[in-house]
């Protein structure tokens, strides 16, 4: 209860920053359509090569073409460099408002630019990350999928904050790991088990919005109104897809403010000091 307790604290000091400033949720809304074109982009090429590509097994391993490990690397690179690229200028313009300042949709699109080579460089380091880690979930089976959650929870915890690094600071994307990593360690010590961010109530009003849903549109079966069944199925997409946005955003504007803190020892304004040094287990 007390790890919820924090986690809807640190969920409603992040929207009080949104409702200030309601143009943030655009930039995860730009991530997710610049996602989908990219995924159209290399659904056609995906297709045809599996329609051309012949997987033969001898034992146990799998055989892949070289030209289909190369779009894969290049789909996830290219997706990455998208995702990250607005993330970034969430987090420029969520450290403007926690500055004092009132950021505006172009503030962290011109900052996202201005770091352009080293999100390019980030995303090219992460997609590398991600086919090492695919490669061996495929090759080694169980082991290997055991092996790659380690890992990517290990990733997950040295990459917590660099998007904000790449925001605030002009350095190459493997020093913006080492930077995350330096900080994590610095502030909070290695305890990142006990973290306590807005995932976890962001997480409950997902259930509650797809439980919610789902007595609606059996409410709706019951009717046998076709009309009734998809007007509640388009609802209930709408709203988790604005949920979704919200909660995008909410993480931007809390990794901004752990950055911050992190750094200067201040989470800015709408955060409370105290709230943030709960979020992770006190350095031992």
């Amino acid at each position: 209860m007390g790890k919820f307790a924090r986690s809807w604290a640190l969920m409603k000091a992040s929207a009080r920053i949104l409702r200030q400033d309601k143009e943030l949720m655009l930039f995860p809304l730009f991530a997710g359509i610049a996602s989908l074109l990219v995924i159209a982009t290399f659904a056609w090429p995906v297709i045809a090569m599996i329609g051309t590509h012949h997987a033969d097994f001898e034992g146990q391993r799998r055989h892949v073409s070289p030209l289909f490990m190369l779009v894969s690397f290049a789909f996830y690179f290219v997706q990455y460099s998208v995702v990250i690229f607005f993330n970034v200028a969430l987090a420029s313009a969520a450290m403007i408002r926690l500055d004092g300042g009132n950021p505006t949709l172009g503030d962290g699109l011109r900052a996202a630019r201005g770091k352009l080579p080293n999100i390019i460089g980030y995303a090219l380091v992460a997609a590398t990350v991600g086919m090492i880690l695919r490669a061996l979930q495929e090759r080694l089976g169980f082991v290997g999928r055991i092996v790659a959650g380690v890992l990517g929870f290990g990733w997950t915890v040295a990459t917590f904050l660099v998007v904000p690094v790449l925001a605030a600071q002009d350095i190459g994307p493997v020093d913006a790991v080492k930077r995350s990593t330096s900080l994590l360690k610095q502030t909070w010590g290695e305890n990142l088990i006990g973290n306590a961010g807005i995932g976890v109530a962001g997480g409950v009003l997902t259930l509650c919005l797809l439980f919610a849903s789902g007595l609606l549109f059996f409410g709706a079966f019951a009717t046998h109104s076709v009309a009734l069944m998809v007007a509640v199925g388009v609802a209930a997409v709408i709203a988790l897809v604005a949920l979704t946005l919200f909660q995008s955003a909410m993480h931007g504007v809390y990794s901004a403010a752990l950055y911050r803190f992190a750094t200067e020892g201040d989470p800015g304004q709408g955060f409370d000091r105290a709230l943030l040094e709960s979020a992770f287990r006190p350095k031992k």
